[in-house]
């Protein structure tokens, strides 16, 4: 089949790569232009971009589709379908519906719940007890299309961000290749009603750890936010980072660290944090990170 790819993070290459490797003829790749980064700040390529071009695929990253060079330049491809997944531009109505079949778009979570920007943190923040991915056929709505096909996955008691970020990308990755080879006869549902919520863009505000709260929710702040933008607190004036975690025993005043294993009393109940990271230096795991960084029972954090 004749495909546009549109995708730009790490987490669409494993799709590129599954329709490579499944002999589709990828006409050309969209990605969002190199971004400055690094200490120098010099222009980075995408991860999308850096694949696709060891693929030998031709690589485009217009600034915009909505001028009609750019959507004459697209039609012009005579794409049977466009795969699309977090490219991270809005595509007018012109271009969803220059492919024969349209756009298909992979979405990391079970429609129509979370919606959005940040499907896999608000699913782990919210407690949820599954995810999956969708892929949906694109329309002008904010992920509001039918759905062709779905899978499900459990979230994990400790799995984080990264985790359940790679898995998806696997799972959306092998359900695309089937979902192309089934594209004739498969029936687009319509997403219910009920049920909607949406995902909102992850802000830098929300990441400072409050002990009073539940440790429910600390647990699932923590590990919703890692590893960016990392969930937080201060001690003796450093901002340290907390990568992972899990429910711990104990009670106390929040804040208080319980035992030697870095379980840190909450509102209601415990978190025993897992992993952690100072500025400027690696995350490590907590009985390294507690070899350089001293914080016996009852420290307050």
């Amino acid at each position: 089949m004749r495909l546009v790819f549109m995708g730009t993070p790490a987490f669409s290459v494993a799709a590129l790569d599954a329709l490579h490797e499944a002999g589709h003829d990828i006409a050309c790749v969209y990605s969002q232009p190199p971004r400055p980064a690094g200490r120098g700040k010099k222009d980075r390529p995408s991860p999308v971009q850096t694949r696709a071009e060891t693929l030998g695929l031709e690589v485009r990253h217009p600034v915009s589709l909505r001028n009609p060079e750019a959507q004459a330049e697209f039609a012009a491809l005579n794409a049977d379908v466009a795969v699309v997944v977090a490219y991270g531009l809005i595509l007018p109505q012109p271009i969803l519906d220059a492919p024969t079949h349209g756009c298909l778009n992979i979405h990391a979570s079970l429609l129509p719940r979370w919606r959005g920007a940040a499907p896999i943190h608000r699913a782990i923040m919210a407690g949820d007890a599954e995810t999956g991915v969708c892929i949906m056929q694109m329309e002008a709505g904010l992920d509001t299309g039918p759905v062709l096909m779905r899978e499900a996955t459990a979230i994990g008691a400790t799995e984080t961000t990264a985790d359940l970020h790679d898995r998806l990308a696997a799972i959306g990755a092998d359900l695309v290749v089937k979902t192309l080879d089934a594209l004739p006869d498969l029936t687009p549902h319509p997403q219910p009603e009920d049920g909607v919520t949406y995902a909102h863009k992850i802000d830098k505000a929300e990441a400072a750890i409050d002990w009073a709260q539940p440790a429910a929710i600390v647990d699932r702040q923590i590990r919703g936010l890692s590893p960016f933008p990392g969930a937080w607190f201060e001690h003796e004036g450093a901002r340290i980072k907390v990568l992972g975690s899990a429910l711990g025993d104990g009670t106390g005043a929040p804040g208080t660290v319980l035992d030697d294993a870095l379980s840190v009393a909450c509102g209601d109940g415990a978190v025993r944090l897992t992993r952690l990271q100072r500025a400027g230096k690696a995350a490590q795991d907590a009985d390294v990170f507690l070899r350089g960084n001293v914080m016996p029972k009852g420290t307050v954090l």
